[in-house]
Formats: structure tokens, sequence, C-alpha cells
């Protein structure tokens, strides 16, 4: 690889922390690393081929080696975070904010301000609140700003001069401010503080100053504002009570994150909470490209950027310890001017949030990437986990028979690779007693008898057959091999499959029996069949699997039993094909009438040749 190239430079590197950055041939930069020790990180990579799809192709692009020594590792780490924001390496996990998602602007610095939706905070006089996800979130707050609060939505030079007010003053969405008779300057402003404390999440704050004035307005007889003002504390209590979850006062100021990794890229959610609080919620998006890998790599990512234009809390939540915990507290507590600790909760409330963020971050990956892939990913992972695999399950191959009391007796293989069918690769079998002398798998030679497709009453063997024929092939071509094989049965069925398999010499190839009525799974290590969700991706995909090798073996059976109906037996005929077989039956009227008929009139209807070969066949049989 080129970085072997670099050894002697590598080997004079000084033992100190610092940062080392790798370039290719054309002189950009393109991976970024911080190091306690320079000359034993990069030389690391000297063996480091094979670990990774993203450290090979890294080691293939390196062609140039630069370092910067630091006094310390922390000093390191935001230099690091700088040059990584400067350079944008490739290699480097780069993660993108939420800026697409919307936000709520306020106006506050307009005299009679609204509430708006912004794509983007801006550095000026408005409040801003938000993102929202999903996006229609931000409509239906913005609509109860309306609602509750009566802030205007039109665009209307405010003046208090106009005569009578618009509709939405009459379906009371609207304090209507461009009427001073009907709201004065102040009580405007009385709602809009009512606004912000509503989308800064202060709803017990908000509930209540509308209590005191429910009751202020009642007190003076003023019982239609009163009933406003009710209703309007009802909604906010309602509200409350729906993020009870959220609001603890044992939080205090923390940040907590959340990571979802998936096929498409990963997310990472981060909740602030201020004041026992969550005030603020923020995302972070990493594209499939950028090769994201652990969750470690992820969280010490987003940890940087995230805190390199903001101040930390003293206590930062996360699922997992990020790659070098200490340099990353040390450089927190530097950016907060105070201690700033980096843990795991295990219980309590803390860790109910912590939970709460997850599962937002996989919301979040659901919402942004493609929900159909997540599935079946996540179907994927769960077969995992059931079967305890060593690895994914990427590739599914199943197997189904298709019979009739014995008669016509075929079977399918139908495939499935990373959850999606592969039509390419389905098989389909036809199922007869085979010649002894025949190792079923192989190409029979011309001087080997056909195998006998009479009525084939045993499954198991069927099964087993199939199975074997096919795995002999796919030994002989060197793969692909599955990661799980699926039986359209129980444990006979199955014990049948392990039984060819062995055979062939591949009984480390892991096999499940799906069972159809109770939808059971069988495997050879477990006495009791495993159950699984019902309502679960892992059996839902297995499912699909198993019923489109049903349709296929079915279709492959209804083509068998059509093809023996239309077959005659002057179809075994020599030089009898399909058009003297239908001018035979035309001049004959039917078998027995070409068994009758003489050579000259046989001659006269498919030639002398054929005639002779009808007279011998008829004569032989």
């Amino acid at each position: 690889m080129p970085i072997q190239d670099l050894r002697d430079q590598i080997s004079r590197l000084p033992e100190q922390p610092g940062v080392y950055l790798y370039a290719n041939r054309a002189g950009e930069t393109i991976y970024v690393g911080k190091a306690r020790s320079l000359r034993d990180r990069v030389r690391s990579y000297l063996g480091a081929a094979g670990s990774n799809p993203k450290t090979d192709a890294l080691l293939e692009d390196i062609a140039g080696l630069d370092a910067i020594v630091t006094d310390s590792v922390v000093e390191a780490l935001a230099l690091e975070n700088n040059l990584i924001k400067q350079r944008a390496p490739k290699y480097n996990i780069l993660l993108r904010d939420d800026k697409n998602y919307p936000y709520l602007q306020l106006t506050t610095g307009e005299a009679f301000p609204r509430v708006l939706v912004a794509r983007s905070v801006a550095r000026d006089d408005n409040f801003y609140a938000g993102p929202f996800l999903p996006a229609k979130l931000a409509r239906r707050t913005m609509g109860l700003t309306h609602k509750l609060f009566g802030i205007r939505s039109c665009n209307e030079v405010i003046t208090g001069e106009r005569g009578r007010p618009c509709l939405e003053y009459d379906i009371k969405r609207c304090l209507a401010p461009c009427v001073a008779t009907l709201c004065s300057p102040e009580r405007y402003a009385q709602a809009v503080g009512d606004t912000q404390l509503f989308l800064e999440g202060r709803n017990q704050e908000l509930a209540d100053q509308l209590h005191d004035r429910m009751m202020e307005a009642a007190a003076g007889e003023r019982y239609e504002e009163a009933a406003a003002l009710r209703d309007a504390m009802r909604t906010v209590h309602t509200i409350r009570e729906r993020h009870q979850k959220m609001a603890t006062s044992e939080l205090g100021d923390r940040d907590v994150f959340g990571v979802k990794i998936g096929p498409s890229g990963a997310v990472v959610q981060v909740f602030q909470v201020r004041g026992g609080r969550v005030v603020e919620r923020v995302e972070f998006v990493a594209e499939a490209s950028a090769d994201t890998g652990a969750d470690a790599s992820v969280l010490g990512a987003a940890l940087q950027q995230f805190y390199s234009d903001q101040i930390p809390p003293p206590d930062v939540h996360v699922p997992e310890m990020p790659e070098e915990p200490d340099a990353l507290e040390a450089w927190l507590s530097t950016i907060g001017g105070r201690r700033v600790r980096i843990s795991v909760p295990q219980r309590g409330d803390k860790r109910g949030l912590l939970d709460l963020v997850r599962r937002n971050a996989e919301f979040a990956y659901r919402s942004r990437f493609d929900s159909g892939a997540t599935a079946q990913y996540e179907a994927l992972e769960t077969l995992q986990a059931a079967l305890r695999l060593p690895e994914l399950p990427r590739r599914i191959e199943c197997f189904d028979i298709s019979t009739i009391q014995g008669a016509e007796t075929v079977a399918s293989m139908v495939v499935c690779e990373d959850g999606r069918m592969k039509k390419s690769d389905y098989r389909k079998f036809r199922v007869g007693h085979r010649p002894p002398t025949e190792l079923p798998g192989t190409v029979p030679r011309a001087s080997t008898p056909a195998p006998n497709y009479a009525r084939f009453l045993d499954d198991f063997a069927a099964m087993e057959q199939v199975v074997q024929r096919h795995y002999a092939r796919v030994l002989e071509a060197g793969g692909p091999f599955p990661h799980v094989i699926v039986i359209d049965g129980g444990k006979g069925q199955l014990a049948a499959a392990y039984t060819a398999l062995e055979r062939v010499g591949l009984s480390n190839l892991v096999a499940i029996g799906l069972a159809k009525k109770e939808e059971l799974v069988f495997t050879r290590d477990h006495d009791q069949p495993l159950a699984l969700d019902p309502h679960g991706p892992a059996l839902r995909l297995l499912q699909r699997i198993r019923d489109e090798a049903h349709r296929f073996a079915v279709t492959f059976h209804r083509k068998a039993r059509a093809m023996r109906d239309l077959r005659s037996e002057l179809d075994d005929v020599p030089g009898v094909g399909p058009r003297r077989r239908k001018t035979l039956l035309t001049r004959f009227g039917s078998l027995a009438g070409v068994r009758r008929a003489t050579r000259e009139e046989l001659s006269s209807a498919v030639g002398a040749k054929a005639a002779a070969a009808i007279i011998e066949h008829f004569a032989v049989s």
C-alpha cells in the first residue's frame, strides 16, 4: 500500500501529542487525526490493512503525511476540530446540522410581532424556537399561537387606524391590533410575552400567569375574557402534562446525546436541558458515504462539532463513552470555564431521558432516510440476534416443495439479499427417483439413465434431494453461500436438509425450519422451537421469503401439470415434433387413429421417414 512508502518519515515522528494530516496525490488533506504519541499512532496504520473498508480506502489514497506537535492532548483535540472544519477531509466523519428543518420565528424586532416559519436562525432581534421534526409540527404550533394568544398572521403595517377588523378577529384567531379601540399595544405586547413563554416551553410559568389574569378578569366581571383565558390555560396544562417526562427538577442543566447508525448513515440528536426542562433539540446527520463506523466515533465527532461554538453545561450524557473521553472532558472544561463531566446514566430519570433521545434519533433516522431500507436492515438485525448469528444474514435462501399426492413433485429456491428478493438467483427443480449411480448435484452424463419423475410421495426425501443437488453445485462453483437457509416445514424437513448438507460437506451452514400454522422457527441447536414476535420485523421478513418460495414452487408445479396434460405418446417418437403431432391428430382424429393408419397413409401425412419411425414405435410398445 502507498502508506508503506512513508515508513521512514513515520519513524522520525516525535513521541509527543499532536495532530497528523494525511494528503492524497493532489495534495488535498483527506484525513485529520489527533494522538497522544504521534509516532505510535501513525505507525499503527502500517498494519491496519483489512481492519475495515474505510481504513483500506484511506490507506490506498494516502500519498503524503504532515504533523503538528502540541503541548497536550487537549490542545491536539481543539486543533483537530478546527482543521476538520476548515479542510473538510473526506475520511473524517462530517456531521451536518438540521437547518433544513423549520424553526418558528417570533418577529420581536417589529412593533407588532408575528409568528413565522423560518428555515434558519439569523443573528437579529427576533426570537427563534425549534427546529421542529416533523416539519408539520411547526405549522401546528404556529396555529396554536393564533388560537391561544391572538397573534396576528397578516402582513399589514399596523397603525391602529383601521376602521374594522378582518375575519381573523371574528373567528377569535387575532386580537386585531390594527383597530386601536379593540386591542391596545400593551394588550398585544402581553400576548407576545405569552407566546414567547409558550415557544420556550415554560408552560408552568405561562399557566400560572394565565390563571392569575383569569381570576382578575372574573373578579372584574369580564367573563368572556376570563373564559378565553381559561381555555388557553387548559390547553397549556394539557401540553405540559403530555411532555411531563421531559421536565424533571433533578435533571438540572445538561445535554443528552442519542445516536442511531444504519446502512444509510447516522443521526445524532441532542436534547439541551436547562433548569430541568428540555428547551432545545438539535440534530446532526452523517451520510453513509462518510463511513460512519461505531457509535463511539460518531459521538466523538458530534461532541467536538457541537461544542465548537457554544458553552457546554456541567454534565453531558451519552449512550456510551466516546473515544478519548478524558481529553474531551478536559477540552470541554476549558471551553466552559468549569468542570464538565461526560457520563453514561444507568438508571432513573436521567436514563429515561437518554432512552427518549435515542428513540428520537431512531425516528429522525427513519424520517430522513429510506424507511423501506431501514425496516429491512432492522429485520435482519433482529433475526441475527434471535438466531445468535455471528454476522448480519444478508443472503437468505429458502426452499419449498410443491406436489399433489406425489404427482409432478417440484421444488423451488428463492433468494433474499439485504432484505430484497433477488429473482435472478431463483432456482426450480424437478424431483424424482434418481439412479443409484448418480450423485445428486452432479450433471448427468449422456450414458446415465434419466431420473424417473413418476409419483414421489416422500416430502422429506424430496427436500433432502433438492438441498443436496443445489449445494453440491454451489460448492463446486465456490459460492455464493447463504448466511441462513430457510426450509418450509418443521423438524422433519429441517433434519432432511441437514442430512443433505452433511453429505456435501456444508453442515456448518445455518438452516432453520419455518412451520406454517404456528409460525414457529425450528433450529438444530434447540429442542424447542423459537417463537418470534408475531408483529416483529424478523418474522415478517421470514414469512415474506417463505411465501415467495411457495408462490414460485406452485407456479412451477402448475406448469408441470399443464405440460403433463398436454403430452402425447407421439412426443416420444423420434422425428415427430409439435407440428407433425398436430398434423397426425388432425388427419386421423386421435392417437388410436394414428396407430391404425397404414404406412402409405402416414407417409402422405408426415413423410416416409417419420412414418417408419411411428410404425416402429408402436410395434415395440
